[in-house]
Formats: C-alpha cells, structure tokens, sequence
C-alpha cells in the first residue's frame, strides 16, 4: 500500500508513487503555485538572527591567500 500524502497546494491526498508525475503536488497547476510563492518570497525558510550568510563569514585576506596556495597551479586552469 502506497504512502499517502498531502498536496502542499491544495492539500489533497496524493500517493506517494513514480506514476504520480509532481509528487508531493496533486498536479502541475498546484506545482506552479507553489513555485510562484517562492518567487515572491511569500514562502521563505527560516535562517535564524543573521539572514545575511555573506555577514557571518570572517574570513580574512590572509586566510583566502593561504588556502589558495594549497593548491597547484594547474587548479586554477
């Protein structure tokens, strides 16, 4: 007996199958919704206090100069 689930659209009832073409969606329509939530950021995933990941790096020049020298020169052709 198949897994049944949820269409996070519309939230019929879809078995968890290979035949069921947009699984976890019921159908295309409901696959495209969901795509256009994303795109306009109405559906987000949560990332805690700092949102920006390139702020919460502190990697410095000297640590970028030394992992680069790691590595032969024929890695960067």
């Amino acid at each position: 007996m198949p897994t049944i689930v949820k269409c996070p659209s519309c939230q019929a009832s879809v078995p968890w199958v290979a035949a069921s073409e947009f699984r976890p969606f019921c159908s295309k329509r409901c696959q495209l919704i969901d795509l256009g939530q994303w795109a306009n950021e109405e559906n987000r995933v949560p990332a805690g206090k700092n949102n920006d990941a390139e702020t919460s790096m502190q990697i410095d020049i000297e640590d970028i100069e030394a992992l680069l020298s790691d590595h032969p020169d024929e890695f960067f052709k």
